[in-house]
């Protein structure tokens, strides 16, 4: 058995093939060379029959017609007397296909990209066609330095193992990405807009560093959309070029872009041809303003927001169409939106394709729109959103085409699955829990139903926790959430209340959306806390805080949500109210409302003010109010004090309180460094107070008096975990309150 190229295994096939020329009538045709291939099936081919003259065109039809059929190396027709030969090679069978080299990627994906599989016929175009594939593969892998040469190894009966031998050579990743033609917002905001990311050495953990140039053509679109919401109406990609480096080791990426003039919103107005329907209800509707700056986002919004609201009247076909009118001059543009009746189109049927795993009803569930309903683009639109947000797939696309009759319309869905299973191991240090280590399995659609599960384990020198959730984002097949998480808590509050502390429950929980930025839940909570190691030199109202609770609690949160970004916003706002009633049973007998609020704004390019506010009242129910349920202040929600480090003091120990606000102005802004580190430097001042504690005793310092701290940060999104350090001063404060200037905390996950 011999290795031999790829080549000189089919050197035969390369022979320009015999044909006899010589003429007369055919008595029989004989068929020589072949052992796997049936006579007749070779036969079929021919195109000259027995009792006819020869023909050569019909000869060389024949040929044609058998190397077409990708069974045979080599055929040979020729003339013996009145006999047609027909002399054939049969290419090998393939016995294996192997891959040798490959690190990058591994056998099972290399085997998905190939049209070669063993116990099928083996043909030269088939394996260079697979070898291209593979280049192709690689390159999109970041590896345009790999070469692959297939080889053949002979066998007995005809048969042959192919292997691809691969030489990946190294990633070609990004060494830079530049802009040409931005005035009004620097390379690294424009970075930060698009998906391609320049190489570093924390990027381990992504492909988005590597040149695709698919992710090139998604950068245009990501650009365009973000000039659009910031005024720019008349910007345009020019071009998008990727260069390879001479040494072939990295591509520079050049976006040339004409940003254009800047607009701001002119005249608003809406007109209907619908009878009947309040003009003014719907211009409440509308989120653009005259004078602030042009954005499509939020005319799209409005577009969605008015089709949604006429929908619910019973207008079934309705087509809102914004009629822009730009004002050169003026640098204004109009916006008229013109409700109207669409086309009487129905939802014929709603095609998935794509999901190898995902439940069908998972994504239908998601769609605004169902079989038989009235056609809405904006609803369409808003179920292709509802589709990506769930994080199950890489990419979602929707689209309709005609259906049956002209009133009918089908609607495609193709989904490119992603991997929606994590397991993270952490490790980490923070000023209140000490060193800390962590390991979590989450699987964000279990069974392909869309269910969450989660099970996590976290191991500090000052905090233990361990637990369990599980959430149905669909319960009973309705739009509300539910689901379950149970939990075990240790805490060690020697150094703030001289006692230890551990938890041990369970909570039940529902959540509905009220409209598109609003939502509801309702969690109910049963714990048991347990108060002890009470220290020796603790205040005796520890002392008296210690043995076992019972809470039987219920309570409800309500959120409005406008922010862009859920972890960096930059603009928008959010409000929540919480209502916890504890003493459904029980030991512990509570009412506690608690309201907060943060408002984002971008004053300049990269910087952004935040405005946060936060409250509380916890008022007890004919007892008193045990410490595990009181509020407490400082360390992450008061810089430059301690963790419970405001507020009501007895010998040194912290006790809690009754009633709390706190409020922090910040600013988040560069520093210099390049934007894509995610390094921001921080300026704060918070401000605040917790006072009302329970016990009346002499030896309770208490007071409701303003505190305030202030001081600077830097925060950075490493590939380890956000990384925090703060140093606060406080600049007002009681004499019994714990102060802290640094506190510094990390985390990783692997």
């Amino acid at each position: 058995m011999g290795v031999i190229a790829l080549c000189a295994a089919c050197a035969v096939a390369a022979a320009p093939p015999a044909v006899a020329q010589r003429g007369g009538v055919i008595t029989s045709i004989v068929v020589q060379g072949n052992s796997r291939v049936e006579l007749e099936t070779i036969r079929s081919y021919i195109a000259l029959r027995e009792g006819q003259p020869y023909d050569p065109e019909a000869a060389d039809r024949s040929l044609k017609a058998l190397f077409g059929t990708g069974l045979f190396s080599d055929v040979v027709l020729q003339q013996d007397g009145s006999r047609l030969v027909v002399k054939v090679v049969e290419n090998p069978i393939i016995n294996r296909v192997a891959f040798e080299g490959n690190k990058k990627l591994d056998d099972e994906q290399l085997k998905q990209e190939i049209q070669t599989k063993p116990r099928t016929v083996f043909t030269q175009a088939k394996v260079q066609s697979d070898v291209s594939r593979l280049v192709e593969v690689y390159r999109r892998a970041g590896k345009f330095n790999a070469r692959i040469e297939p080889k053949v190894i002979k066998l007995d009966q005809n048969r042959v193992d192919l292997v691809f031998e691969i030489d990946e050579g190294a990633t070609t990743g990004i060494r830079r990405i530049t802009f040409v033609g931005n005035e009004h917002f620097s390379d690294g905001t424009l970075r930060e807009k698009i998906r391609t990311t320049e190489s570093a050495w924390y990027r381990l953990f992504t492909s988005d560093d590597r040149y695709d140039p698919d992710r090139l053509n998604y950068d245009k679109e990501l650009l365009r959309k973000f000039y659009l919401s910031e005024g720019y109406a008349d910007f345009r990609v020019v071009s998008a070029v990727a260069e390879l480096a001479p040494d072939r080791d990295g591509f520079y990426v050049t976006f040339t872009i004409a940003e254009g003039d800047r607009y701001k919103f002119g005249k608003i107005d809406v007109t209907t041809r619908f009878e009947g329907l309040d003009v003014e209800a719907a211009k409440a509707l509308v989120t653009t303003r005259e004078g602030d700056w042009y954005d499509a986002d939020q005319v799209e919004k409005t577009i969605t927001a008015i089709a949604e609201a006429v929908g619910t009247l019973g207008y079934a076909f309705v087509d809102v169409r914004p009629n822009i009118r730009r004002n050169k001059d003026t640098l204004t543009i109009d916006v008229d939106y013109d409700i109207q009746e669409g086309p009487r189109v129905y939802v014929e049927r709603i095609n998935i394709t794509g999901n190898t795993r995902t439940l069908d009803k998972v994504i239908r569930r998601e769609f605004r729109l169902g079989e038989g309903d009235a056609f809405n683009t904006a609803k369409l639109r808003r179920s292709q959103q509802r589709l990506q947000n769930l994080g199950f797939f890489e990419k979602v696309d929707v689209s309709n085409q005609p259906g049956s009759a002209a009133d009918k319309t089908i609607i495609e869905v193709n989904v490119v699955e992603q991997s929606t299973g994590e397991i993270s191991i952490g490790a980490g240090y923070s000023t209140s829990s000490g060193i800390l280590g962590d390991i979590s399995v989450r699987e964000r659609n279990l069974l392909g139903r869309g269910q969450d599960l989660r099970l996590g384990l976290s191991l500090g020198t000052k905090s233990t926790q361990i637990d369990l959730g599980f959430t149905e984002p669909y319960f009973l097949d309705r739009n509300v959430s539910a689901g379950f998480d149970i939990f075990r808590i240790t805490r060690d509050n020697q150094k703030t209340s001289s006692y230890d502390e551990s938890t041990l429950g369970f909570a039940l929980r529902a959540g509905w959306s009220i409209s598109e930025n609003t939502r509801q839940s309702v969690k109910y909570t049963l714990r048991r806390d347990v108060i002890k190691n009470v220290g020796d030199n603790a205040s005796p109202l520890i002392k008296a805080q210690e043995g076992k609770t019972w809470t039987s609690e219920i309570g409800t949160v309500v959120a409005w949500d406008t922010r862009d970004n859920r972890l960096n916003p930059t603009k928008g706002w959010v409000l929540r109210y919480a209502l916890d009633i504890g003493g459904l049973g029980g030991t512990e007998h509570y009412v506690r409302n608690r309201i907060e609020g943060q408002w984002y704004y971008e004053v300049f390019s990269e910087v952004v003010l935040s405005l946060q506010a936060q409250g509380g009242v916890v008022q007890p129910i004919n007892d008193d109010l045990k410490i595990a349920n009181r509020y407490f202040l400082g360390g992450d929600n008061f810089r430059g004090f301690r963790t419970g480090g405001v507020g009501p003091h007895s010998g040194g120990d912290a006790l809690g309180g009754k009633y709390y606000y706190v409020g922090t102005a910040e600013l988040s802004f560069p520093i210099g460094l390049p934007r894509e580190l995610g390094i921001l430097g921080k300026a704060f001042v918070d401000a605040g107070s917790l006072w009302g504690a329970e016990e009346k005793d002499p030896s309770v310092q208490d007071s409701s008096a303003l505190r305030v701290s202030a001081g600077i940060g830097l925060q950075w999104v490493s590939p380890f975990g956000p990384i925090r350090i703060d140093y606060g001063i406080p600049i007002q404060k009681e004499k019994f309150d714990k102060t802290e200037r640094f506190r510094f905390s990390f985390g990783t996950r692997l």
